[in-house]
């Protein structure tokens, strides 16, 4: 009776075990999304001054 019962337990411990990674796995997962966002739209700005500041060079270049 004891090895049915050793069984079950290591079973249920099992699946606990791979409830907590799921979790872990889940909430980094979400985290580099937002991590990729914040990325782009640093990027997206940094793009939008890049082409200001162009412009501006390409109107000082265009007075002389």
């Amino acid at each position: 009776m004891f090895w049915p019962m050793f069984a079950v337990a290591v079973g249920f411990l099992g699946l606990a075990v791979l409830g907590v990674l799921a979790v872990r796995v889940f909430l980094e997962a979400r985290r580099l999304g937002q991590q990729v966002t914040d990325s782009a739209r640093r990027i997206s700005r940094a793009a939008e001054d890049l082409e200001r500041a162009a412009a501006s060079a390409a109107r000082a270049v265009d007075t002389l």
